[in-house]
């Protein structure tokens, strides 16, 4: 059966595995972890992409990222193309140095974001490369340092991590650090590294439970989420797909909507992909959002992937531009 096409939704979380060819080492030493971090900076600031977890083991590498406007697939061209031949180059070797596709599963980020935070950066402790908590903090190979702050990286979005614990700092290190300590006798979790029913139900114990029902739900390999979120995801793609052929006809688009916005209230688009909530900021989304909406018929869902905002406060904001309206 043929490989179906990866699900690029501009916005989307994903989470991103990468393997060595025949399980061989894709880092030699700290000099080629050094290289690729910087070109994989590069490259998230290039697309403007978020990245909230990552950690690089010996033979792969998980990566989680919110992708930006080109798609998860540009990201990842670029940053797997360069290091393949800088390794080869700096190695003295020729062939494939990857798997030939990495893996990208676009997973629900209210239910799953920060489990796969959690398990993304106590990979090294479960692979025995550290031991303890204490040696993961100075562990330089995982954005798990970054988030607690022992080390600064620009392109890594901690605050957005953070901000799921506490609004003050030294709070939310505390219970975010809290949180991954918890997860350390959980082991491997394949329900983190793949979509498909038996994962998004949580086990086949559930899906058995569904079929004694006589109940069925969504599920697609390339999501991990609930049946109602493969639904929407599918859907949106399909949707998207139908606006694009459509908007290559006659022009326009929610990246035009975006740039009118902004410039119109002398704002720049960063704010607004940002989460700023400064007053002239948050017009500015309000505006992109009900229009991306009725011009373009798009859900909020999608609408709060191009903003890298949550759902739920797009669907908010939508819901109170509806109400005045009424009024």
């Amino acid at each position: 059966m043929p490989r179906q096409a990866r699900l690029d939704v501009p916005g989307a979380l994903h989470h991103i595995m990468v393997r060595g060819i025949n399980k061989s080492a894709i880092f030699k030493d700290d000099g080629d972890r050094s290289r690729f971090l910087d070109r994989l900076g590069e490259n998230v600031v290039e697309t403007q992409s978020s990245v909230y977890a990552w950690a690089l083991m010996e033979t792969h590498i998980h990566l989680l990222v919110r992708s930006g406007r080109p798609g998860i697939s540009t990201l990842m061209r670029k940053l797997l193309t360069w290091y393949a031949q800088y390794y080869n180059r700096r190695h003295r070797r020729t062939g494939h140095l990857f798997e030939n596709r990495y893996k990208s599963i676009l997973c629900d980020e209210e239910t799953y974001l920060l489990a796969l935070v959690r398990y993304i950066h106590l990979n090294p402790i479960r692979a025995k490369v550290v031991k303890t908590m204490n040696e993961l903090d100075d562990y330089p190979w995982s954005g798990h340092r970054m988030i607690i702050g022992k080390d600064e990286n620009p392109w890594m979005d901690r605050a957005h991590v953070l901000g799921q614990f506490a609004r003050t700092n030294r709070k939310a290190i505390r219970e975010y650090r809290r949180f991954v300590q918890e997860g350390q006798g959980v082991g491997r979790n394949p329900m983190l590294t793949g979509g498909g029913l038996i994962r998004s139900q949580g086990g086949w114990s559930q899906v058995l439970a569904l079929r004694r029902k006589g109940e069925k739900e969504q599920s697609d390999e390339r999501i991990l989420g609930s049946g109602d979120f493969v639904d929407r995801v599918l859907q949106e793609a399909e949707e998207r797909l139908l606006r694009q052929m459509k908007l290559k006809r006659r022009g326009g688009g929610i990246e035009d909507i975006i740039q009118e916005e902004c410039r119109k209230r002398k704002v720049s688009e960063e704010e607004v992909r940002k989460g700023s909530r400064r007053s002239r900021v948050s017009e500015a989304r309000a505006a992109i959002a009900y229009r991306s909406k009725e011009e373009l018929g798009i859900s909020g869902a999608e609408i709060a992937r191009y903003l890298g905002v949550n759902t739920s406060s797009i669907n908010r904001t939508l819901a109170r531009l509806d109400d005045s309206i009424e009024k």
